[in-house]
């Protein structure tokens, strides 16, 4: 119900309080699911003192119950242990804090968390965390590696030695994190994070020893694997041994088995470099070497051949067919001149045969009129009419006497 509060008219912090605290009171217990952290148990007292914490979101409750409660777990959880608590939340109003009054709890088994896990896995999976295409390839020879790993652990010394021995140049920047426990996942994300913002950094490794389900638990949260997947720099997984698998292997863009293996797998061995250099070195020297055998044979056998080894030979066989064709040439047009010139010949005879001067020379003439038209009938002669008779040598004119009778030709 709400209050009638104003600036002029406030309420006291402790009547704030105890209203809290009412309303807090008509709640009732729940189930909570949680982490352990901060347990204390001091010897004599009748109430264990423990602080409950979700992972996933980094919030914490304070847990009380009495000692014959947490007795009856007392040999199967610790700090760090998954339980669920069936708990009352209780205000304590002089110090306005809540806190949890636990009635059972129960711890959370090995196959409980495996399914859970299973289920995060496929929701995780759909939405694409896990994709192959969103795996990027590591760079052929990191100049910067980041390595999140425990202090002077031995996954940090596999890594370290491993990589120095196979690349002496290459360098490391380490954070030293807790990776088991409840500071894991806030220490590995940091951590990566870190590196990640680091433009110097060409990759991160995560590597962790092996251990149990349990303490595999932070490789497998929600919000670590996530930051991976918003990683932009490459990031190796090499977390625990070959049967263990957190998600962090999934989300990761290469998993490697082991410490050591992740180091094999993102450092290249200078020696097998230098073997493979001295090897791609002969292949090259066969590969240019048979080239130029090849082509040698190819200039000898072309220097071989008759055009090369006697170039105007060539230029004598053209000079040759441009003789006979010029031969030929001046053959075919004699031919043809003689047969034109014999053609033309017997023309002329023919155009002479029948000219009419050869019947001229025979003793002939031929009479025009004054206008130049030839007389072809005495019927067109008018007497005294001049006419020019063209003869064999020459012409000349006569005169029409007389006109003689006309003549009938013969039907």
């Amino acid at each position: 119900m709400a209050l009638n509060t104003s600036p002029e008219a406030p309420i006291p912090v402790g009547q704030v309080s105890r209203l809290i605290g009412g309303w807090i009171d008509r709640l009732g217990a729940v189930w909570v699911e949680g982490q352990i952290t901060q347990l204390s148990r001091r010897p004599g007292a009748g109430v264990v003192f423990l602080t409950l914490r979700d992972p996933s979101h980094d919030i914490s409750l304070s847990v009380t119950c009495y000692r014959a409660v947490f007795d009856q777990v007392a040999d199967v959880v610790s700090e760090g242990a998954r339980v669920v608590v069936h708990a009352k939340p209780e205000w304590y109003a002089p110090r306005g804090s809540l806190s949890l009054r636990a009635a059972e709890i129960k711890p959370v088994g090995v196959g409980e968390l495996l399914a859970r896990l299973e289920q995060l896995k496929k929701s995780l999976a759909a939405e694409g965390l896990f994709a192959a295409d969103r795996k990027r390839p590591l760079p052929f020879l990191p100049q910067l590696i980041g390595l999140v790993c425990g202090r002077a652990s031995a996954a940090e010394r596999d890594v370290l030695e491993n990589a120095r021995h196979r690349w002496p140049a290459v360098r490391f920047e380490v954070r030293n994190v807790p990776v088991q426990g409840v500071h894991a996942v806030p220490g590995v994300v940091a951590a990566i994070e870190e590196l990640d913002a680091a433009p110097d950094v060409d990759v991160i490794i995560v590597a962790r020893g092996g251990g149990s389900v349990e303490d595999l638990l932070p490789f497998s949260d929600e919000q670590l694997v996530r930051t991976v997947a918003a990683c932009r720099t490459p990031l190796v997984s090499a977390i625990g041994h070959e049967p263990d698998s957190p998600l962090l292997d999934l989300v990761a863009d290469l998993r490697a088995s082991t410490p050591t293996d992740a180091a094999k797998r993102v450092v290249p061995d200078v020696g097998e470099e230098l073997a493979r250099v001295g090897q791609l070195r002969e292949r090259a020297l066969r590969c240019v070497t048979a080239h130029l055998d090849r082509e040698e044979r190819g200039l000898a056998a072309a220097r071989a051949r008759p055009c090369m080894e006697r170039p105007q030979r060539m230029v004598d066989e053209r000079e040759q067919q441009i003789s006979a064709l010029a031969d030929r040439g001046r053959r075919t047009l004699g031919h043809l001149l003689d047969r034109a010139d014999s053609e033309l010949a017997h023309t002329r005879a023919r155009v002479v045969a029948l000219s009419p001067a050869a019947t001229l020379r025979r003793g002939y003439a031929v009479l025009q009129h004054a206008d130049g038209s030839v007389v072809r009938a005495a019927g067109e002669v008018t007497p005294e009419e001049e006419l020019r008779a063209r003869v064999a040598e020459g012409e000349f004119t006569v005169r029409a006497i007389a006109t003689p009778p006309a003549v009938t030709p013969p039907a």
